[in-house]
């Protein structure tokens, strides 16, 4: 349970690149991710550069993160290949938690830029990337290592968790 124990948000990051590797390694994990009818509707840009980076960063304002990262992994659903188009966002967020999850794995940081349903942020994005209408702009994955080591908290709650019936 390491990399589930340990997987956090990293949104400072130091200035090593990520090796060509590492994001192989980031992409073959989210290509395991379970799908509906097994679609496997995803498609991913892989982005290093600086300008890109900066302009992807302005694009909300949560998205700053962007800027620092070493690479962005733009995480996009294909509606042409989905079988079950209503379970394409379940997928793809089971992608992005397994591009996290493998980044932890290999002491990396990520953090995960929501940018679908949000229209704005999705028409942004497609609009700088040149994404077809049939892509949905799902998420932007930030890679890099992080600044900073902060303490691991444990989210465990017994409180929320019920038997058979409230």
């Amino acid at each position: 349970m390491n990399p589930i124990m340990y997987r956090q948000s990293v949104r400072k990051f130091t200035d090593e690149d990520v090796s060509p590797q590492l994001i192989e390694n980031l992409l073959r994990a989210a290509m395991q991710a379970p799908s509906a009818c097994n679609q496997q509707a995803w498609e991913f840009i892989v982005i290093g550069d600086e300008e890109d980076k900066l302009a992807i960063s302005k694009m909300h304002k949560f998205a700053k993160p962007a800027a620092e990262a070493s690479k962005l992994i733009v995480v996009l659903g294909n509606l042409k290949r989905a079988k079950i188009e209503s379970m394409i966002e379940q997928d793809l967020a089971a992608c992005c938690e397994n591009i996290l999850l493998q980044a932890t794995y290999y002491s990396a940081g990520a953090v995960w830029l929501g940018f679908h349903p949000i229209e704005d942020r999705c028409n942004k994005i497609r609009e700088y990337l040149n994404i077809p209408d049939y892509c949905i702009p799902f998420a932007v994955i930030c890679v890099g290592y992080s600044e900073v080591d902060r303490e691991i908290q444990i989210r465990y709650d017994v409180s929320k968790i019920h038997y058979d019936r409230y």
